[in-house]
């Protein structure tokens, strides 16, 4: 199995490429796996600045039929063509996929660097993924060992400790703006009730203001503000509450969103400035809104602008966690490579042991003879095959389980079938295997230990 990536983000594209390529995230994934047996499992990260899909293949030759079934997938969702669909994304491969995943979960591929709300993305398009069945083993693993990375960077490193976020940068572009610093004079008006509009909530009530309210196109104000406080506003509502706002923060990104003409006739006789914050990612605010006299309108790309660089030396320390991680990731993946070909000679040698005793039982029966013949010969079998497993482990930590698979063919004619997604039986499941229903022994019978029983009784 193949691990690969298709990744679009502020870092080469547009915003609202983005906004447009991550129309339909919700449904991809399955939709993806239902239509290509190309893709064998697919897990989507869809965030204010990236929209990124990790899928997994059933090998290295059906990562381009996956990335086109993607791809298309993509296009008939957003509306876009195939062509500018897949110039928009970048392939990655191999150890790219793991180096770029651990790097985002922590915070140091975002518009904020070392901002604390990915980790927690991270970990929910693996959940989502999972409820949905669209999360293979591999990616599993890989999603888990991302988040793992994101916390070791948290604890060993001073990356991210001022809790900078996309929200607190936003406040703080907000505060500077302001005539008035002092937030708990201040009447604020978000749209939303998602992720994003929770970590405003908190961040606002930190600043002291609490004259806050929520609106939901959704009608899912109400519920929002029972755990979190504030007053819930609906259509009729929303107007007066806008009029009277030094502030709107947009974390919605819902179809419906506050035009600039409508803007300029509630606020036509408001004595007071408003600042506009726009995080959503296709936009709860008209562009425009920021030419009205009396607005100051700020978005994601003024956030992302105005990101405090962190101290070199924690980055240095977090990207170094980052690349051990990845690489002790990727080792284990190769390590796994092989397990189908030690299972696979495991099974060949134990085959060639079990029709050797059926002979030996032929001759003498299930007698205590035969026992020991057993015994002596699942031992050499077990000692035999200790330095190919070995062997196995170290050819695929240096990639070249290749060459181990080419070898076992070569030597024994064995051909290695791919593990189940499961995970393949380990070298236990073939202790002694095929000779109890034949002689009644007990099972571990090739232990040390029983070895002395077996002589007794003869």
């Amino acid at each position: 199995m193949v691990l690969f990536s298709l990744v679009a983000t502020h870092a080469d594209i547009d915003l609202e490429t983005v906004a447009q390529l991550s129309t339909g995230a919700s449904g991809l994934a399955t939709s993806a796996l239902a239509g290509s047996p190309a893709v064998a499992g697919a897990v989507v990260l869809s965030t204010c600045n990236r929209f990124e899909i990790y899928g997994e293949a059933p090998d290295p030759d059906a990562v381009d039929a996956a990335r086109a079934a993607l791809i298309t997938q993509i296009s008939g969702a957003s509306g876009l063509n195939d062509q500018l669909v897949s110039r928009a994304f970048s392939t990655r491969t191999g150890a790219e996929v793991s180096q770029h995943l651990f790097a985002v979960s922590s915070g140091l591929d975002s518009a904020v660097v070392g901002e604390r709300e990915i980790a927690g993305q991270v970990r929910r398009a693996l959940i989502t993924a999972q409820h949905e069945g669209t999360a293979s083993s591999g990616l599993v693993r890989l999603f888990q060992a991302a988040s793992k990375t994101a916390k070791d960077v948290g604890a060993q490193t001073a990356l991210g400790s001022r809790g900078l976020s996309i929200v607190s940068v936003a406040l703080d572009l907000a505060t500077d703006l302001s005539e008035n610093p002092d937030w708990s004079t201040k009447k604020a008006v978000v749209f939303g009730t998602g992720a994003y509009a929770g970590a405003t909530m908190s961040l606002l009530r930190e600043r002291g203001c609490t004259d806050v309210s929520v609106y939901s196109s959704s009608g899912r104000a109400p519920g929002f503000v029972a755990t979190r406080g504030g007053t819930a506003l609906d259509e009729d509502t929303l107007p007066a509450a806008i009029a009277a706002a030094d502030v709107m923060i947009g974390c919605s990104g819902s179809d419906s969103r506050v035009e600039a003409e409508d803007l300029g006739r509630i606020r036509a006789t408001a004595p007071q400035p408003l600042i506009a914050i726009d995080l959503a990612l296709t936009h709860d605010f008209d562009p425009a809104v920021g030419e009205l006299d009396g607005v100051e309108l700020l978005t994601l790309e003024s956030v992302r602008l105005a990101a405090p660089q962190e101290q070199a030396e924690s980055l240095v320390q977090a990207s170094t966690i980052v690349s051990g991680a990845a690489s002790a990731f990727e080792q284990e993946r190769e390590a796994r490579s092989v397990d189908s070909a030690i299972v696979a000679l495991r099974r060949h040698t134990m085959n060639v042991l079990d029709a050797e005793m059926e002979k030996v039982r032929a001759r003498h029966g299930c007698t205590a003879a035969a026992e020991e013949v057993e015994f002596a010969l699942r031992r050499m079998v077990k000692q035999l095959l200790h330095i190919p497993t070995v062997r196995a482990r170290e050819l695929a930590a240096n990639g070249q389980q290749e060459d181990y698979v080419a070898g076992l063919e070569a030597l024994y004619g064995i051909t290695v079938e791919p593990s189940p997604a499961a995970g393949a039986p380990g070298p236990a499941a073939f202790g002694a295997a095929g000779s109890a229903a034949a002689c009644p022994v007990e099972n571990g019978l090739a232990e040390d230990g029983l070895a002395g029983g077996i002589r007794d009784t003869a």
